[in-house]
């Protein structure tokens, strides 16, 4: 048996222990991590890079299928419907939603998303200058998507322009070609009134990038990581991207985002582009040069635009030379590269 003196000690050291641990400070509470925000990119520029989408699968597959006039005419619809800005601006947003595809690029910069003031102080790093973007972990890969994507599209646009300014020649062997090309004013003024209207892009190519955005479907795309230097152009979509993953891609952000799809090179060139076409038009008379004007301006010289855009060697031709056809009934001359001034000896 207990005896009582022992059993009271027993006692007083429980309440004593009690009191104790009422006194004691309570365990810090652990501390809870806020998951990452998701990403997110404004409908607004979804809809762009839709638009950009729209216009370059329509207009690489324009073909020299031409028997008529009328033929030429709805061609030239198609490959002068863009407005420079609107087009650089999808051509950017497109780009952004190709560097989100890259894991590696996106748990990079996940790594910066994990308090709120984490995130603002690189976002804001990104936003005072584009470039900051080089220096995360996943760029070159993602760079690399964007080049080749980019690349891609320009590529075969300007294969597609290539073949259309070929048949201009082609098709002089039939007497249609020849004739002079009705309303040739109201032409004209229907290409530049295309050029100002924005594009709208399909609804299941909007959804289709939305998706992919958000990393709820892959667009497919493959390319190699590539080091610095990048172009402005590939360099402001993965700003975007990036900004998309902290949180800082939304709509109420759009000034932003605007502020960097500002591209003043890119813009010279479609904008140039666009002038050489006007031009062209302008001076134009039967089909067949239609055809040229289609061909070299609409969608070569666009296609360039893309092209240097991506970062990829620009196609160079030092004249564009036509292959004559046995059963042409027109001649070219070949043209000679003029010939090296020799140097003068001291």
């Amino acid at each position: 048996m207990i005896s009582a003196s022992r059993a009271g000690l027993t006692a007083s050291a429980i309440v004593l222990a009690a009191v104790l641990t009422a006194c004691a400070e309570p365990p810090a509470p652990k501390a809870v991590v806020a998951p990452p925000p998701p990403v997110t990119l404004a409908p607004k520029l979804i809809e762009q890079a839709s638009a950009y989408r729209y216009y370059m699968d329509r207009a690489s597959k324009i073909t020299p299928a031409f028997a008529a006039g009328p033929d030429i005419a709805q061609a030239l619809k198609v490959g002068v419907a863009y407005e420079p800005k609107q087009f650089l601006q999808g051509a950017i947003a497109y780009g952004a939603i190709v560097a989100l595809q890259d894991p590696a690029f996106v748990a990079g910069v996940r790594q910066y998303a994990g308090t709120a003031q984490q995130r603002q102080e690189i976002a804001y790093a990104i936003m005072k200058d584009p470039a900051y973007v080089v220096g995360l972990q996943g760029s070159s890969s993602a760079a690399g998507l964007v080049v080749a994507a980019l690349g891609a599209d320009g590529a075969t646009f300007y294969e597609a322009g290539k073949t259309v300014k070929q048949s201009a020649y082609d098709v002089q062997r039939q007497s249609w070609s020849k004739a002079d090309v009705a309303s040739r004013d109201l032409r004209l003024a229907q290409a530049k009134a295309l050029s100002a209207t924005p594009v709208v892009g399909d609804l299941a190519e909007t959804s289709r990038l939305q998706q992919a955005a958000v990393g709820g479907q892959t667009l497919g795309l493959s390319g190699a990581s590539v080091t610095p230097p990048f172009t402005p152009v590939v360099i402001r979509s993965m700003s975007i991207a990036a900004l998309a993953i902290l949180g800082y891609g939304a709509e109420t952000n759009m000034e932003t985002l605007n502020a960097l799809m500002v591209e003043p090179n890119i813009a010279s060139c479609a904008n140039l582009a666009k002038l050489n076409l006007y031009q062209c038009l302008a001076v134009s008379k039967p089909h067949y040069e239609d055809i040229f004007c289609l061909g070299q301006h609409a969608m070569m010289d666009t296609a360039r635009c893309v092209i240097k855009a991506s970062g990829q060697p620009e196609p160079y031709e030092y004249k564009f030379v036509p292959k004559v056809r046995p059963d042409a009934t027109y001649t070219v001359t070949p043209v000679k590269k003029p010939a090296k001034k020799p140097v003068k000896k001291p």
